[in-house]
C-alpha cells in the first residue's frame, strides 16, 4: 500500500497539465522517434558498405518510423512530425497558426537531438583514439574522444577517421539528404514541392472522414504505406526528404560535429 501511494503521488507531481506543454512534448518523442530510425537506417546501410541494409530498407525503416511516431503521439500533439504537414493543417484551420512557429522549432530541435544519437551511436574513434590523435576540427569528435563514449566503430572505420561530404566515403548523407550531380536548384525545388505535395494530399484524404474510411487504428500503418510509396517512386533526385525539419535539424548538427559549411553546399 505504501508503494502504490508514492507512485500515485509521484504520478501527480510529475503529471504535465499544461496542455501546450504536452503536445510540444508529444511532438519532440514523436519527431525524435522519427528521425532516429531513418538516420540508423541509413548509417547502418553506409557505414556497413551495404552488407546490413540498401535503398529499400533504408526507405521501409523511414517509413515505419512515421508508423512508430504516429502511434506514439497521435493522439497528443497529431504527431505532425513535419513543419510541411503542420503548415497545410493551417492552411486547412485545422490547427492554429500561432501553434506553428512552436511546433516547428519542437520539430527541429527533436531532429537536431536524433541526429546527435546517431551520432553517438555509430561514431567510433578507433585508433585515433587509442592514440590520443586529435580529430582536426570536429569538435563533438574531439569531446567524444576526452569522454570516450565511444568504441572504435562505424562511421570512424567506414570513413577512416576523415568527415567529409562528398567523395567515395563521404557519411554526411547519413544525416542529411544531398541532390544527384545532375540535379539543378529549380527541378530540387520542384521535386520537394511535388513530392511533398503527394504526400500531404495522400495524409489528407486518409484523414478525410468523407473518404473510404481506414479502420480505426490502422490510421498509421496507411500512412507509413503512403510515405514507402513516395520514397520508392520520387526518391533519386534528392533523397526525398519530403520533411524540412528531417533536413535541417541534422544538417545543422552535421554542420557543428565537424563536417564544416560544405554541409550547405
Amino acid at each position: 500500500m505504501g508503494t502504490t501511494s508514492f507512485l500515485t503521488r509521484a504520478r501527480g507531481l510529475l503529471r504535465i497539465r499544461n496542455q501546450l506543454v504536452r503536445e510540444c512534448l508529444a511532438e519532440l518523442l514523436s519527431t525524435f522517434v522519427l528521425i532516429i530510425i531513418t538516420l540508423s537506417s541509413v548509417a547502418q546501410k553506409i557505414t556497413s558498405f551495404e552488407t546490413k541494409g540498401n535503398l529499400m530498407t533504408s526507405y521501409l525503416a523511414g517509413a515505419l518510423a512515421v508508423m512508430v511516431g504516429i502511434y506514439t503521439a497521435g493522439g497528443i500533439s497529431g504527431a505532425h512530425m513535419n513543419p510541411a504537414f503542420s503548415f497545410a493543417m493551417c492552411l486547412m484551420e485545422q490547427f492554429p497558426w500561432w501553434k506553428f512557429p512552436i511546433f516547428v522549432v519542437v520539430q527541429t530541435l527533436a531532429s537536431f537531438l536524433s541526429a546527435g544519437a546517431v551520432y553517438i551511436l555509430y561514431y567510433g574513434m578507433g585508433e585515433q583514439h587509442w592514440a590520443r590523435e586529435p580529430h582536426g576540427d570536429a569538435g563533438v569528435a574531439r569531446l567524444m574522444d576526452i569522454l570516450c563514449l565511444c568504441p572504435p566503430d562505424a562511421i570512424w572505420h567506414y570513413s577512416n577517421g576523415t568527415l567529409t561530404v562528398s567523395g567515395p566515403r563521404e557519411t554526411a548523407s547519413i544525416f542529411a539528404t544531398y541532390p544527384a550531380d545532375y540535379v539543378s536548384v529549380a527541378n530540387g525545388f520542384l521535386d520537394q514541392v511535388i513530392g511533398t505535395g503527394v504526400l500531404i494530399l495522400g495524409v489528407m484524404g486518409i484523414m478525410d472522414t468523407r473518404n473510404k474510411g481506414v479502420p480505426k487504428g490502422l490510421e498509421p500503418v496507411v500512412v507509413a504505406l503512403l510515405v514507402l510509396s513516395v520514397e520508392s517512386s520520387m526518391g533519386s533526385n534528392c533523397g526525398c526528404p519530403l520533411n524540412p525539419a528531417r533536413d535541417i535539424g541534422p544538417r545543422l548538427f552535421t554542420y557543428v560535429a565537424g563536417w564544416g559549411p560544405e554541409v550547405f553546399r
